[in-house]
């Protein structure tokens, strides 16, 4: 929105402002797909094609007006409302009765480790950006948030499995499955 930009000037923007935190523009072929497809929608259009020294041309694009009303539009809805993220881990969590309870708590030690390291890096990013208006260091607070809410989630677990208050074994599940199953046979309705 701020001026016509081709595909790469796009991405080092994101990255050079540290929108990479929260947007993935680690493949460039993804970057090219959505402003294809950005493009297929009217929301922006191509300006103009530029060649600067030996490099490959490279179309510059600007948004269109359709395209600022939808962003605008966009940002108003995924502020507003919750909507339903389905990451992995919560989905990890979802089937951990098949690895061992010992497995898990190697593996959620592991994890604990990982997150307190990602919020000493946040910590560190924000240390550096001092002089950054806090509006635009926002998603990077929110970030640390929520790690520093998953570490104390799973240290929590973690503590619970040490002390066998979360354990189970084959012979548990297959009652708890037992109890809980449905009989093939019948009939719903």
């Amino acid at each position: 929105m701020e001026e016509p930009l081709h595909p790469y000037r796009m991405q080092r923007l994101i990255k050079e402002r540290g929108k990479d935190e929260v947007i993935n523009v680690t493949q460039r072929a993804s970057l090219y797909q959505t402003i294809q497809r950005l493009e297929r929608e009217g929301l922006i259009t191509a300006q103009k094609t530029v060649r600067d020294d030996k490099r490959p041309e490279r179309t510059v694009y600007e948004i269109t007006e359709k395209g600022r009303d939808m962003a605008l539009e966009w940002m108003r809805e995924m502020l507003s409302t919750v909507t339903r993220e389905y990451p992995e881990f919560p989905a990890a969590i979802s089937f951990l009765p098949l690895l061992t309870p010992n497995d898990v708590l190697g593996r959620l030690e592991q994890r604990a480790k990982i997150i307190e390291s990602e919020l000493r890096r946040i910590d560190g990013v924000l240390r550096e950006a001092q002089a950054v208006p806090r509006l635009f260091l926002l998603e990077m607070e929110y970030l640390r948030a929520l790690h520093a809410t998953e570490l104390s989630w799973v240290n929590g677990v973690v503590e619970d499995l040490r002390a066998e208050r979360i354990t189970w074994t084959d012979e548990w599940l297959r009652q708890i499955a037992a109890k809980f199953s449905i009989d093939p046979n019948l009939d719903p309705e």
